[in-house]
């Protein structure tokens, strides 16, 4: 017999949801069976990464005042490969 499986809920753009299912069309799978394989594969990736932050090797945005957004990366470089933060 197989797995016993549950139910998972997610809210996505609605742009997602309209690619997933072409692609769940293309490879003629449901966009439930499309979603188990995606989630099944991308859990792998991040148990081996050890965390979203190394999976996505991205550092956490850093605001520059609380009424600013986000300016990105503390790793970012610019043109001149310069952090773009004054030095010390």
């Amino acid at each position: 017999m197989g797995e016993w499986k549950v139910q998972l809920s997610l809210r996505v753009r609605q742009d997602v949801r309209r690619e997933l299912e072409a692609l769940a069309a293309q490879e003629r799978r449901t966009l439930g069976n499309l979603g188990e394989v995606l989630i099944e594969w991308s859990l792998e990736k991040l148990k081996a990464a050890g965390s979203t932050e190394r999976l996505l090797n991205a550092s956490v945005p850093i605001p520059r005042r609380r009424s600013e957004k986000f300016r990105g990366s503390a790793r970012s470089k610019n043109s001149d490969g310069e952090s773009g933060f004054p030095s010390k």
